[in-house]
């Protein structure tokens, strides 16, 4: 397929910048359904974070009247109980960080199917403008990414929160003053935190996108490892790959020293707070007012606060570094669908199959060039028409009007009268089978392949189409039949073969619309025979729009467009449009190798006005020659008349400079 879009300057898609708390808001509707299972989580949060607080507690009694005292007897009592409790509190904490998986997974397979969903509607330049290991990567580090801050953030913080809450109580329980002096420093936590919070959210921004370029590059390669073997392009892809992996080596290696310095100064506080606590504990005891179990237990809750106060600072920076992931899916979901489902479909049954194109325009986004200018034209049930032209006509740009990938600028595109922006998506393209240039293959079965063109279709009516696009005969020849998995890179099957597995698919399909886009293209003359009966029995009864360079099937149309600039430019049937000598004429010499002179193979089928230029003196005895008209003449026509010069002047065998209108 032809590509007109990609003739215009590439338009970027800019990366959002967005604070943590938007990137939040924007994904927490994702959680809806989830949200009772991550209160029981809080609630087994909490009930585990009492249960280590109670532990400490006992611990301190312990110590006072069974370790201090060597008391046996006053052992077994608080030992029994701290048992129970430990097990109580497993099992708590079991149970919550099971439910806890339970929840984040399910909210990343359901981040990642909207994502997808979203992604699967977008038109076909979003994909010329992405590459697709950097869509990869977005689908699933990225996802990943936002799911620690949403889910697994939020139980994190809320296990720290109430873990920080109930050390905190009970160190103000048993001493109050110490535990006050104590939390003095507990603010450096925070602002340490803060201090690195930007650093580390543009190094990871920069790691995603250097992962996201890595995985591009690799898919890239991979898809063309024949080209890389054949020219011996090793040492350049070798190079392309370390370019993109010395940019992420370097975003990680900065993100390691930002993360290893953080926790570096967090352990530099602890200690502080440690070593203050335990002075001031000696010259309690040394006084009498503090016993050694309470300062023991003391310490215990001041060794087991920082961790949580250090993780709610932690996760900080967490949400900050996947504020770059969020950003990024942002990115994504903020490009719209070129094309929606109507408001109010329209209700009509089953269409006869009646194309109308009724004076469209159409520009692709961001070009400035019209693809299509004021296009009409008519086509009815059991007829075949052919659109031909010269590459960049816009040929291509009329099958995705009709398969509505757009909607056009001006004018309408009626499928038995009713515009197709009035049908609902699905069910227009239930109508209106596609047959494009590259055959799609899944990674299945040949059944599945087939059977894609109408799920749940029989067994039977699956091989009833294979036979009637001669598939039969050579998938039953398979290792496994059809159920012989085969993928798009697959040494199975030649390309003749996947072409009439692919015809078989849109004979199942039956749909009264067909779009066929260059259906023999890459097929070599045998494989182009051996697909044009299949072809034949596919086309009959439905309105066929056959968009291709190969002019062997044009003698069997019932009507040939020439598209050249996005307009008409010759209308007719095959006989009519050979003897007129004008545009089609033209290609179908060229493709049957006709003699033709160099100017009629590089001038273009048709040419804008152009303003009256000065005739020119081209030697003795030779007439002067201007352009007199829109349409290029048949060099070989008048190739004693004509002078070698083209109509602005140049010489018409230069090399050099660009062409008129191309």
């Amino acid at each position: 397929m032809v590509h007109e879009s990609a003739e215009a300057d590439e338009f970027e898609y800019e990366t959002p910048t967005i604070p943590a708390r938007l990137a939040f808001r924007r994904f927490w509707p994702l959680t809806h359904g989830l949200r009772k299972w991550l209160l029981v989580v809080w609630l087994c949060t909490v009930l585990a974070a009492l249960a280590e607080t109670e532990a400490i507690l006992l611990f301190g009694d312990l110590t006072d009247h069974a370790l201090q005292k060597g008391s046996l007897a006053a052992f077994w009592s608080p030992a029994g109980t701290w048992l129970a409790i430990a097990v109580a509190g497993a099992l708590v904490a079991y149970a919550g960080n099971s439910l806890a998986t339970w929840v984040t997974e399910r909210f990343v397979m359901r981040l990642r199917e909207h994502v997808f969903d979203h992604v699967q509607r977008l038109p076909p330049h979003f994909f010329q403008r992405h590459r697709q290991g950097d869509l990869l990567s977005r689908l699933t580090g990225d996802v990943e990414a936002i799911e620690t801050m949403v889910v697994s953030g939020l139980v994190g913080a809320a296990s720290a929160a109430f873990s920080a809450l109930f050390y905190a109580a009970a160190a103000f329980w048993l001493r109050w003053d110490l535990a006050a002096a104590t939390f003095v420093l507990a603010p450096l936590f925070w602002l340490a935190a803060r201090r690195f919070s930007g650093s580390i959210k543009d190094v990871s921004r920069e790691g995603r996108v250097a992962d996201g370029a890595i995985t591009s590059v690799v898919e890239e390669s991979l898809g063309n490892i024949v080209l890389t073997q054949a020219y011996d392009r090793r040492d350049a892809e070798r190079r392309r790959l370390r370019e993109e992996a010395n940019a992420w080596f370097r975003a990680s290696v900065r993100s390691t020293r930002l993360n290893e310095a953080y926790e570096q100064l967090v352990q530099v506080i602890e200690t502080v707070c440690v070593l203050a606590v335990i002075g001031i504990g000696a010259w309690e005891i040394s006084t009498g007012r503090m016993t050694l179990g309470r300062l023991l237990a003391f310490a215990a809750f001041l060794g087991y606060l920082y961790p949580p106060v250090r993780g709610l600072a932690q996760l900080g920076l967490t949400a900050t570094a996947a504020t770059a992931g969020a950003e990024r899916l942002i990115e994504v979901l903020d490009v719209r669908p070129s094309v929606t489902d109507p408001r109010r479909p329209s209700d009509t049954g089953r269409p006869d199959g009646t194309i109308e194109v009724r004076g469209v325009s159409f520009h692709y986004p961001g070009v400035e060039k019209a693809a299509l200018e004021e296009l009409s034209f008519t086509v009815s049930p059991g007829e075949l028409v052919i659109v031909t032209g010269p590459s960049g006509a816009g040929k291509s740009t009329v099958a995705k009007l009709l398969l509505r990938f757009y909607d056009p600028d001006a004018g309408d595109v009626l499928l038995d009268g009713t515009p197709l922006r009035d049908f609902p998506l699905a069910r227009l393209r239930e109508y209106v089978t596609l047959l494009p240039q590259e055959t799609l293959v899944l990674h299945d079965t040949v059944r599945a392949n087939i059977a894609c063109g109408r799920p749940g279709a029989s067994d039977q009516a699956i091989e009833e189409a294979a036979k009637a696009a001669d598939a039969h005969d050579f998938v039953v020849r398979l290792p496994d039949g059809y159920d012989t998995r085969v993928d798009p890179h697959s040494a199975r099957l030649s390309g003749g073969q996947l072409q009439r597995l692919a015809i078989a698919r849109a004979l199942l399909r039956d749909a009264p619309v067909l779009v066929l886009d260059e259906p023999t293209t890459g097929l070599d003359a045998m494989a182009a025979r051996r697909v044009v009966k299949p072809l034949r029995r596919l086309m009959t009864g439905r309105t066929t729009i056959m968009i291709t360079h190969d002019l062997n099937l044009a003698p069997d149309a019932d009507r040939i467009l020439v598209v050249d600039r996005g307009r008409i430019v010759e209308t007719g049937r095959h006989d009519e449009l050979l003897a007129r000598g004008g545009a089609y004429s033209r290609l179908h010499r060229s493709q049957n190798n006709a003699v033709m002179d160099t100017g009629e193979l590089r001038m273009p089928l048709w040419q804008e006005p152009q303003p009256p230029a000065p005739a020119h003196q081209y030697g003795q005895g030779q007439e002067a020659y201007a352009p007199s008209g829109t349409w290029a003449r048949s060099g070989h026509e008048a190739y004693g008349n004509v002078p070698p010069y083209l109509p602005d002047g140049r010489p018409l065998f230069r090399e050099e400079g660009a062409w008129p209108g191309v």
